[in-house]
């Protein structure tokens, strides 16, 4: 048997040989043989037609040569067998999956095999598999040889190489074998590999714990960077949030929360790449670890799983799977089936809320025990003085001039210095680890130097029988109680930011009433279930004032759905069978069945709060001016503290300024030292830091609820400086739904077979104008069916982009489209036709005609009637400063009028999709700030070259990457919000700023003692500690007065 397989397999390489090499040289002399230029048909003319007889000869022996070896091979050796190398050398890019594979041509042509780059994972078994080319391959004997090379390596599980691709497909094992050591393997075999993704690219995100101000997220991004494999990182400080992009072969997730807890922050995996739809599930019956892995297993060779996380402890296993594959009731029933275990849904609490109560409750309960001690030391320490028959007892002294009052005052003092103001110290001990310096270094700095100068008072009283120096053991307690209490109303107020957004989130019901229909379509019985175990294609029935829990179609039944909390729009909109419902809004009345179309992360509701999310973790550009600052602003005020207490001790132990400016009981040492406490606490990075992102957080959750997407503070910063609006014409300015209002013939063709052709072409197109022609020509024939048989099939179908499309219909060659189109295909139009156009043009409608074998054979009148408050918008718009440039690839005649009813001015027409992008660049060019407003179908270019591209009319479909900002409704009015919005936000940006500014550069004069020569003012470091809450607190509430924006403008008809 040994020496039949080395028989059979030399005998299919050296086919294989003989093959690739006639096949590639076919290919060679196909592909770079120069095409013959056409010419007219005279005797000159048979020459380039024989040549290119002759390569199709060519290619079709070869094809049939392919044939005939294979059918030899099946002869000589039996049953054939199609090895990996065969299959990869003589059909690039197929893999072997079954005899379907064997439909695919032989000698296909390399353009048709897209060779992308990509890393996928094997769900099954925990296997990925790279694609890659290889340079410097002549011959099939170099790829056996790359194979042999790959294939010997520890953890490869398969590696099939094609030579005439270039390309190689390896399946590997990442816990035993790297992308790296792939690479090295095939360069050590002397070929090049180019085009190598040398990683594969996972995201996670991180909670984060013990951030206070920019110095804090900067320090935990670095921290990040640092780390090998992380390949970017982003810190939201106001969410608390960190998205990171990793190499899963080099690190895990694991390392990278212990990098965060070594740069002294907390942190936990909230979420990673793989969490798309995932369930989570509640074991009983578990007996041993073994079950828990059995379990595991089973679910990971299921079809549609992609990942499976259990916990041994408490006996929960998480799923994540693909809800066109599967559902979480069908993975609670296979656990259930497949052995003596009870499987029930689990739903986890949400950590987030937990941690930000408990957070606030920390804070509180901090404040209250700082107080328990910070009260009775302001009262023995400044308020039993003023009384003297209460306060007499305070100076009773104990030894030498150690007093009462000082005891009692560093007894209560030091709870607070040490235990409660703990978390002080042990930020401001990480913050220097990483060579940096945050809020928790200046207040410790304070407090130390007036707990441990009062320390040294106590002292020196003991041991002196003459010493008169003054503790400021009020002065630390007070200041830690002071810090807390801002922490904890700022900690109140920073959870407010994110309530749009927790709003959004709790829309979705719990649960959700299940239908399950019999054959005949009638309900065999209705059942209640968690929101969480609905699956694609369920019949749900939605009761009168109940939520939609996910997204779906009604099939049965009419009602009106209230979507005011997800596009803002406050009027019930009608729906009828066929019509999408989105989940979390509400049904007002009628009984509704829908059928379920997305569930979990692909909802509208999801994706509109994975947008808000994402855009409240990304740094808005304006926030650079806070990051800047922060990088030497600690430094700065501890060197301005330090040199505001050398500027009061050096003159006053001098004795340059008077004696009766020192306080009684104080020295020159202490009032200065006084000062210099005042500078380090008075000073505040945190509310830099909270200027930004609790602005954007603000917004962002507003415009949300008002059914307007900003996907970052980048968006918002870019749209406020808007001055010139580029509108698409067709389902922007216009409603978007055009009807036919006429059709004319203009050729002796019936007008059945003329609709029939009509329809034959158009249904093949997704504009909007032929799905309008489409249902127009449909109702002129009888039955409203098409007569189109199987000998007029549409074929070699090609759009023009901006012009029309064209096919062959049976042997009719037909096109569709405007004029443009008819003078590029040379079909001539007569003065009939041109008067049918300019009539319809003058009153805003378009023009599509029909052309059968060169000949115009009858033409189609559509309109797309204009949005009721396109003209109100313009005008407002107009009142805001912005131009408004409407550009369409319709006709100029239809254009113009549109563009006249409207009010815009500046109007470019017949222009294709990147024509609309060159528009946009050459306005740039002028130095306008452009916003490009489409409908998202054929805009992209557009929207991508603009400064902000807003896709409108979004519907459900709310991820559309080339915009900036997603307008949920089809009402141009969010156009305006969505720029109002955005400056609005800015300027509170801006106002923040100042806050936090003004704090700083007004209170650190004062606290150094500016004004105390001239008005006796002094800032004791308790009160600038209190101010330093105030700047916070006062950042924080500012951007939440973003949340009572209301709409600039409401059209009502």
């Amino acid at each position: 048997m040994a020496s039949a397989g080395a028989v059979r397999s030399a005998i299919i390489a050296l086919l294989v040989l003989v093959i690739s090499a006639t096949s590639a040289a076919a290919r060679e002399y196909t592909e770079f043989s120069p095409a013959p230029a056409p010419a007219p048909m005279e005797a000159g003319a048979a020459a380039p037609a024989t040549l290119s007889m002759a390569i199709v000869s060519a290619s079709v022996l070869i094809s049939v040569a392919e044939a005939v070896v294979y059918v030899l091979i099946e002869l000589f050796i039996g049953s054939l067998s199609f090895d990996p190398i065969v299959v990869s050398l003589l059909v690039p890019g197929m893999d072997v999956n079954g005899k379907d594979d064997l439909k695919i041509p032989l000698l296909e042509p390399s353009e048709a095999v897209v060779l992308d780059i990509k890393s996928v994972r094997d769900v099954d078994q925990g296997v990925r598999t790279i694609t890659f080319k290889i340079g410097g391959m002549e011959c099939a004997s170099c790829s056996l040889s790359i194979e042999s090379v790959l294939q010997e390596l520890n953890g490869v599980k398969s590696a099939i190489v094609s030579s005439l691709q270039g390309q190689a497909v390896v399946k590997y094992v990442p816990e035993l074998v790297g992308v790296k050591a792939i690479k090295e393997a095939v360069e050590d075999a002397g070929f090049e590999v180019t085009d190598f993704s040398d990683q594969d690219i996972a995201v996670c995100r991180l909670r984060l714990k013990g951030m206070a101000c920019t110095s804090c997220s900067e320090s935990v991004e670095r921290a990040l960077s640092m780390v090998e494999g992380v390949k970017k990182a982003v810190v939201g400080l106001a969410l608390e949030e960190a998205k990171v992009n990793y190499d899963p072969n080099v690190i895990t997730p694991d390392c990278i929360i212990e990098a965060v807890e070594d740069a002294g922050f907390g942190a936990e995996l909230i979420g990673s790449g793989n969490d798309g739809n995932k369930v989570h599930i509640k074991l009983e019956g578990i007996v041993s670890p073994e079950d828990m892995n059995a379990i595991k297993c089973s679910l990971e060779s299921l079809d549609g799983v992609n990942h499976v996380e259990i916990d041994m402890e408490e006996c929960k296993v998480t799923v994540g799977y693909d809800p066109d594959l599967t559902g979480s009731r069908s993975l609670i029933r296979f656990i259930q089936e497949s052995g003596h275990y009870q499987a029930s849904l689990y739903i986890p609490e949400r950590r987030h809320e937990t941690e930000k109560n408990h957070e606030i409750k920390m804070y509180r309960n901090q404040f209250l025990w700082s107080c328990l001690f910070s009260v009775p030391l302001l009262m023995f320490s400044m308020v039993l003085p003023m009384i003297p028959p209460y306060g007499n007892w305070l100076t009773y002294k104990l030894h030498n001039m150690l007093t009462v009052g000082m005891v009692l005052r560093w007894l209560l003092c030091t709870p607070v210095q040490f235990v409660i103001g703990k978390r002080f110290y042990v930020g401001s001990y990480h913050a220097l680890r990483r060579k940096s310096a945050n809020m928790d270094v200046l207040v410790a700095l304070g407090t130390n130097a007036a707990y441990f100068y009062s320390v040294y008072t106590v002292i020196k009283a003991l041991i002196s029988d003459a010493f008169e120096g003054q503790d400021f053991f009020e002065t630390s307690t007070m200041l830690i109680s002071f810090i807390l209490l801002g922490k904890y109303l700022e900690s109140i107020a920073k959870g407010k930011t994110s309530d749009a957004l927790a709003k959004l989130t709790d829309l979705a019901p719990d649960t959700a009433c299940l239908l399950t229909m019999g054959d005949d379509g009638n309900v065999i019985s209705e059942t209640e279930i968690s929101s969480q175990l609905i699956q694609k294609n369920d019949i749900l029935k939605i009761f009168p004032g109940s939520k939609f829990p996910v997204d779906g179609v009604i099939i049965d039944g009419h009602g009106y759905v209230n979507e005011s909390m997800i596009t803002g729009e406050a009027i019930p909109v009608a729906k009828v069978p066929g019509d999408r419902v989105i989940g979390g809004t509400v049904n007002e009345n009628g009984c509704l069945l829908i059928k379920v179309t997305h569930i979990g992360s692909e909802t509208a509701l999801s994706q509109i709060v994975q947008i808000v999310e994402a855009a409240q973790l990304a740094r808005a550009p304006v926030q650079k001016l806070a990051d800047k600052i922060s990088r030497f602003f600690v430094p700065t005020v501890v060197a301005a503290a330090f040199v505001t207490w050398l500027a009061w001790f050096i003159p006053g132990a001098c004795g340059l300024y008077p004696k009766s400016w020192i306080p009684k009981a104080m020295d020159e040492f202490e009032l200065a030292l006084q000062f210099g406490i005042s500078v380090l606490v008075v000073a505040c990075p945190c509310a830099l830091g909270l200027a930004t992102p609790t602005a954007v957080m603000v917004s962002t959750g507003k415009g949300a609820t008002q059914g307007v997407l900003i996907k970052g503070g980048n968006a918002l910063e870019k749209a406020h400086k808007v001055n010139t609006i580029v509108f698409d014409k067709t389902g922007t300015l216009t409603v978007g739904k055009p009807e036919v209002v006429s059709v004319v013939l203009f050729s002796d063709i019936s007008m059945d077979e003329f609709c029939n052709i009509t329809i034959a072409v158009e249904a093949n197109s997704e504009h909007p104008i032929a799905k309008a022609i489409v249902e127009h020509a449909k109702n002129r024939l009888p039955d409203h069916k098409s007569q189109i048989g199987n000998n007029s099939a549409v074929k070699d179908f090609e759009v023009h982009p901006g012009a029309g499309v064209g096919c062959k219909v049976g042997d009719k060659t037909v096109l569709v489209g405007n004029k443009k189109l008819m003078r590029l295909s040379n079909v001539p139009i007569n003065p009939e036709i041109e008067n049918y156009f300019s009539d319809n043009e003058k009153l805003a409608r378009t023009c599509v005609i029909v052309a059968v074998d060169g000949k115009v054979a009858g033409a189609f009148a559509v309109t797309d009637p204009v949005k009721p408050e396109a003209a109100h918008v313009i005008s407002f718009l107009g009142s805001m400063g912005i131009n408004s440039i409407m550009v369409t690839g319709d006709n100029w005649s239809t254009a113009t009028a549109i563009a006249k009813e409207v009010g815009i001015e500046n109007v470019f027409a017949e222009i294709d999709p990147l024509g609309k992008a060159d528009r946009i660049k050459d306005l740039q060019a002028r130095g306008k700030i452009v916003a490009m407003v489409g409908d998202g179908i054929n805009d992209s270019p557009a929207l991508v070259a603009a400064n902000v591209g807003m896709a409108i009319g979004a519907g459900t479909d709310v991820a559309i990457e080339a915009a900036d900002i997603v307008l949920i409704k089809s009402n141009l009015e969010d156009v305006i919000t969505a720029v109002d919005l955005s400056r609005k936000t800015i300027s509170r940006i801006h106002l923040n700023y100042v806050w936090a500014l003004g704090y700083n550069i007004l209170g650190m004069p004062i606290a150094a003692g500016v004004l105390f020569p001239f008005t006796g003012i002094r800032l004791p470091p308790w009160l600038a500690g209190a101010l330093m809450a105030a700047s916070s607190i006062s950042v924080v509430c500012s951007s939440l007065l973003l949340q009572t924006y209301k709409k600039p403008f409401t059209y009502t008809k």
